[in-house]
């Protein structure tokens, strides 16, 4: 019995549009932007529950608040959790995450990953780790797939219009930088001044790589006061209560020149919105003023095992847990709580130029 040429090509033809169909109805079914994450712990929904790494987050107590632990590092939501949930766009799936194909990431992607860094030598302590080299291939990838998918015309809209938010930078002094027995003499990073050069000059290489993809509207979020967090308080005991000089210091020289940065890249990437979210001054405001906050405790780790604050060992299944995590601003000795997450995303999606500059994210969206 022959086959009929003419009848295999016909159902190919209509497979191939109802396919399209569906991308198209998904990707044009309302008015939201898609929503691309980048970044590191701070901003993992789950990536490093994938990869083989030492820096995952996939067991209680993590989770303890979201339902399940899933691979965020808070007993809650993200940042980006809570903006997406406040924009109407929900959750942004990760990247490496099986069911994150085909119609799905019209709605965006997130390509986190706990210990990774701006520079690629970040986070080798941790063995696995996706920094935001890999992450920007891997959204190369994606942007591949839904060009395949939709078409070029429709994709390139579709990053157009679409939030990218790039959180990253802390790892590259806390695992990096900061790390004892690292030593940067060999690759010309001895001093502050060089190190922070060498973030800059390579994450202007990839703000541009992402331009270059077809992003437009770009969120940077500056690096928080580190010296401040459980783990460099019990890791510099001399500070008695006071938050550690030194990290702080460091995330400073950095935020200063990434603020320079912003404006370079605004004005010589036509058609482009890059913002700077000024996270270290939300934390800051939120530290000083605690209790106007209705926090009880802005130093030590809501989940702890060992150290003053909490911060010599990282949460774990053994470790004690705080009864009211609404009361603490850190959940573990590196990241801060759902509650403390909560005011983050708020004052970036519709706070003033001290939050965040030249507009708030809700403004930027709904451009």
């Amino acid at each position: 019995m022959g086959i009929d040429l003419n009848r295999v090509t016909i159902v190919e033809i209509v497979l191939r549009v109802f396919i399209f169909l569906v991308f198209f109805r998904i990707s044009t079914s309302d008015d939201l932007p898609a929503n691309f994450v980048f970044g590191d712990s701070l901003v993992d929904v789950g990536n490093n529950n994938y990869i083989v790494s030492f820096s995952k987050a996939d067991f209680l107590p993590n989770g303890i608040d979201f339902g399940r632990p899933t691979g965020r590092f808070t007993n809650g939501r993200t940042i980006v959790d809570i903006m997406g949930q406040e924009l109407g766009c929900g959750l942004t799936p990760p990247y490496l995450e099986p069911t994150t194909v085909g119609p799905v990431v019209l709605k965006g992607v997130n390509y986190a990953s706990g210990g990774g860094g701006i520079l690629n030598f970040t986070g080798k302590v941790f063995v696995g780790r996706l920094n935001l080299d890999a992450q920007i291939d891997n959204f190369a990838n994606t942007r591949q797939d839904i060009i395949s998918n939709i078409g070029p015309p429709l994709a390139l809209n579709l990053f157009k219009k679409a939030l990218f938010s790039v959180t990253i930078g802390s790892n590259d002094f806390i695992n990096n930088y900061l790390t004892p027995g690292v030593t940067f003499s060999e690759h010309g990073f001895s001093s502050p001044e060089l190190f922070v050069a060498s973030m800059i000059a390579r994450l202007r290489l990839q703000l541009t790589r992402l331009f270059n993809l077809g992003a437009r509207k770009i969120v940077v979020a500056n690096v928080g006061p580190i010296g401040c967090i459980p783990n460099q308080r019990d890791t510099n005991p001399t500070a008695g209560d006071s938050c550690v000089t030194f990290p702080n210091q460091l995330a400073q020289l950095f935020n200063i020149q990434l603020k320079g940065l912003i404006a370079e890249l605004s004005s010589n990437l036509a058609g482009s919105l890059f913002v700077y979210a000024d996270v270290n001054h939300i934390l800051e405001d939120i530290l000083q003023n605690y209790a106007a906050f209705g926090f009880d405790n802005p130093s030590s780790a809501c989940c702890y095992m060992a150290g003053r604050f909490g911060g010599l060992i990282p949460c774990g299944p053994t470790s004690k847990v705080c009864w009211d995590r609404s009361k603490y601003v850190f959940w573990d000795p590196y990241h801060p709580t759902d509650a403390a997450n909560v005011i983050i995303a708020k004052r970036l999606l519709d706070g003033g130029s001290s939050d965040i500059w030249p507009m708030n994210i809700r403004q930027l969206y709904q451009l």
